[in-house]
């Protein structure tokens, strides 16, 4: 990733991570269009740092994972979305979204390198539980395309954030950074599964 690309994506990850602390999934503050999508997945704590983690692992794994897994997460989350919207029962929904924290915290401060369909299944399988939460919420939304474009967007946001993070691997020092926000993504992750946070 070009450095004049890179620097904006990392200098923004301060004003991500400054957000007041929400959880995502509370169905509060839902009865907006664009601008609630588009805020509700930065303000909740247990949503950055997922996506966060799927574009940082994209970037640790390189390509082609780079993109399929920014581009996996938001299709899949789409459908666990419409099962949401749906009805469709997904037990320990809760869970599943905080444990998406450890885990890709986890596999990206081991740096582990997974083939790109086992690393795609795994975005996916966090993915599901994301989008039912939201697509719970989603029929009380006042505009509820206009909150789900404004939902993928503020995830994608997010994505380009860990792709940011990913590019500093470069260095030896950049993949000391890489391997730290892996640790308190898992760490934050650990937070809400625990019910700390």
């Amino acid at each position: 990733m070009p450095q004049a690309l890179t620097r904006p994506l990392v200098a923004a990850l301060p004003l991500i991570l400054l957000a007041a602390t929400a959880q995502a999934h509370t169905g509060e503050g839902v009865s907006g269009g664009f601008l609630s999508g588009f805020t509700h997945p930065i303000l909740g704590w247990d949503h950055v740092v997922a996506m966060v983690a799927v574009g940082l692992w994209g970037a640790v794994l390189g390509r082609p994972a780079l993109w399929v897994l920014p581009v996996v997460f938001p299709m899949v989350m789409a459908l666990g979305g419409a099962a949401g919207v749906l009805g469709v029962p997904l037990p320990a929904v809760e869970t599943g979204i905080a444990l998406s924290g450890v885990v890709l915290g986890l596999l990206v401060a081991f740096a582990v390198r997974a083939p790109i369909g086992v690393a795609a299944v795994i975005v996916g399988a966090f993915a599901i539980f994301h989008g039912h939460a939201h697509g719970t919420e989603l029929p009380v939304a006042a505009n509820p395309v206009a909150y789900g474009v404004g939902f993928v967007i503020g995830t994608g946001l997010l994505h380009l954030v860990g792709i940011g993070l990913g590019a500093l691997g470069g260095s030896a020092t950049g993949r000391v950074v890489q391997r730290a926000a892996g640790g308190l993504i898992a760490a934050v992750g650990g937070a809400f599964l625990l019910g700390l946070a």
